[in-house]
């Protein structure tokens, strides 16, 4: 009885392309052409920051500008560079309502972090202030950090931190003033005491540009007594070369 249902949802609702609306062979998937058109990260990135870099090599590198200013984080990863489809689906998840990419998204990610996320690993959404967060009414990187947590079989925590000073949209502000915006923004929420202390850190958010936001939290975690942090975003700004 079970599967006959199940084969006639398939034959009212057929799972759908992500991006296009095309059929797809399963949920939460995109059709051959998205796919192809979708700028996934492979190869040599930096090690901190995920940045993609040129070459090869059997050993972590590093890009110049986090030679130049070490982020507080230890490694950093991200799954799609932040253009074309992987700008479009930023842009779903976080503006259309979109939580079936988040389903995708947060496959993708794992696969990436999953060298970063050892036994123990706590894994924690990147915050939005209350008044944005009942403007949209969910956190996309909450979405994204409970799909990683549930595909590494990792505890995870919707709200250990929270942003305590409401931000301005931070598009189209320059490195410096990404910095100054979101210092001191973030804490541990009081309420959730001693749950990262000593303990690996996982720190998701849907797209790294400067890398603000996620220092910002990232020094939030450090302060309340976490272990090693790490983060994973579902894509990076990467410049034009």
């Amino acid at each position: 009885m079970r599967g006959t249902m199940q084969t006639l949802l398939r034959m009212l609702y057929p799972p759908r392309c992500l991006i296009c609306g095309g059929l797809v062979e399963s949920d939460f998937g995109l059709c051959a052409a998205c796919w192809r058109d979708t700028p996934f990260l492979s190869g040599l990135a930096c090690a901190t920051c995920g940045v993609p870099l040129p070459g090869v090599s059997d050993r972590a590198e590093h890009c110049d500008a986090c030679l130049a200013a070490p982020p507080p984080w230890r490694e950093g990863t991200a799954a799609l560079a932040y253009r074309d489809n992987g700008r479009t689906l930023v842009l779903m998840l976080k503006h259309g309502d979109r939580h079936d990419i988040a389903a995708a998204a947060a496959v993708w990610m794992a696969a990436r972090a999953k060298p970063l996320a050892g036994p123990g690993t706590l894994v924690v959404p990147v915050p939005l202030h209350l008044r944005r967060h009942l403007r949209r009414r969910f956190n996309q990187s909450a979405l994204l950090a409970q799909g990683i947590a549930q595909a590494l079989h990792l505890d995870w925590c919707p709200d250990a931190l929270r942003r305590h000073r409401h931000t301005p949209v931070l598009d189209g502000r320059g490195r410096e003033e990404r910095f100054r915006t979101l210092s001191d923004a973030i804490s541990l929420d009081p309420k959730r005491g001693g749950l990262m202390r000593d303990r690996p850190l996982l720190l998701v958010d849907d797209v790294m540009t400067s890398g603000a936001t996620l220092s910002a939290a990232t020094e939030a975690c450090l302060a309340a007594g976490a272990g090693d942090v790490c983060v994973c975003t579902l894509a990076r700004v990467v410049k034009d070369t």
